[in-house]
């Protein structure tokens, strides 16, 4: 009897002492879809309504604006899976336009002083990951280059719908908003701005500000109506 209660009390013991069973882990969670009748595939900026708009801080008196006129955009869009997005664009910093310039200011910008476009002739930016931040918006992360150098920018972008196409305009349709900021000195492009503690100067910091749509697969066909 004794011989078994011993026996017992290490079996216990040698329990306690084994390491507890490894948590399950849990499935992953599906994806969280886009609600919109637009179709998945490839997509294509439509350049008559899109626009690609700069501001910056100048002197602390105004936020000046200004523009690019010319860039192009692909879309391999997911509305099923949106992290399985993919954006790719590119901008010609030759483009840069702004209002009412003075003689010869617009060249000062395409300049060496600034984007200086002759040597750096194509900024572009390269997704990397998509991530929802609600039912309609999301945090587009990627690789931005400009003026030689390449670093992360993230833009966060709210899609404004889309169809799967109509006769007037027979392909998939979808449209999206973004913002992002960086700074232009991480970009080697550090002329003008302010000295620590004063405002005379145009400010590091760029604010860009997307308005695009894009054009995707064409309409399907409507099905024949069943004879009567």
């Amino acid at each position: 009897m004794k011989i078994q209660i011993a026996a017992a009390l290490v079996l216990v013991a040698l329990g306690a002492c084994s390491p507890a069973p490894a948590p399950t882990a849990a499935p992953p969670a599906a994806p969280t879809p886009v609600a919109t009748v637009a179709p998945a595939g490839a997509y294509t900026l439509d350049p008559s309504h899109a626009s690609l708009i700069f501001r910056v801080n100048h002197l602390g008196f105004s936020q000046y604006t200004g523009r690019f006129t010319k860039f192009d955009a692909k879309l391999d869009f997911a509305p099923a899976d949106p992290a399985q997005m993919k954006l790719t664009a590119t901008v010609d910093p030759r483009s840069i336009a702004v209002e009412s310039p003075p003689p010869g200011f617009e060249d000062e910008l395409r300049g060496p002083n600034f984007l200086d476009a002759a040597r750096f002739p194509a900024m572009g930016f390269v997704s990397t990951s998509v991530e929802l931040t609600g039912p309609d918006t999301a945090r587009v992360s990627g690789d931005f280059t400009m003026h030689g150098a390449t670093k992360p920018l993230v833009l966060e972008a709210k899609f404004n719908g889309g169809y799967a196409g109509h006769p007037m305009d027979p392909n998939g349709r979808i449209g999206f908003s973004a913002r992002g900021t960086l700074n232009r000195s991480d970009y080697g492009m550090a002329y003008g701005i302010p000295a620590p503690g004063t405002t005379m100067g145009v400010s590091d910091a760029v604010e860009i500000i997307i308005e695009a749509e894009f054009t995707g697969p064409p309409l399907a066909p409507a099905a024949a109506a069943p004879p009567k």
